[in-house]
């Protein structure tokens, strides 16, 4: 199920160019209304529903619906974020509440390395896969000639 703002709880990141949840989105599906100030998903068909926006929003006021095979009738799964982790309280149809604390990645903004170490042929447009062939493990690509 697509990811949804509850406009009661959306602050609009305090009236930012840009909130966490635009910022986060792998699709740019989350935009800001200018007007009411709050954010929305804009195309809810192309969700990914990957929970970043969820995870990120720091008043919580974004949710994604859980599937009946994950989250039963009446059972939910909430993510709260701190600087260096992500509790996962997850409450049961029976009423029983267990909470999950993973750390996440303390990589700063824009030191990420895109390559992820496979730094010996950058060569990015070319006709095969970054990482190939070494990092599938063969000595060399085969490609039709």
């Amino acid at each position: 199920m697509p990811s949804f703002v509850m406009p009661d709880k959306c602050d609009g990141c305090k009236a930012l160019d840009k909130t966490a949840c635009q910022y986060i989105c792998p699709n740019d599906l989350m935009v800001l209304d200018k007007d009411s100030m709050k954010a929305f998903n804009q195309d809810p068909s192309q969700c990914w529903e990957c929970m970043c926006c969820v995870k990120i929003c720091p008043v919580s006021a974004i949710d994604v619906r859980g599937y009946a095979d994950f989250v039963p009738m009446g059972a939910s799964v909430v993510p709260m974020r701190s600087t260096d982790s992500i509790m996962w309280t997850v409450k049961f149809r029976n009423g029983n509440i267990k909470r999950f604390k993973f750390p996440i990645r303390t990589t700063p903004e824009g030191e990420a390395v895109p390559s992820g170490g496979w730094d010996n042929d950058p060569d990015l447009e070319g006709p095969v896969l970054y990482t190939e062939p070494e990092s599938n493990g063969l000595p060399e690509l085969w490609m039709k000639g």
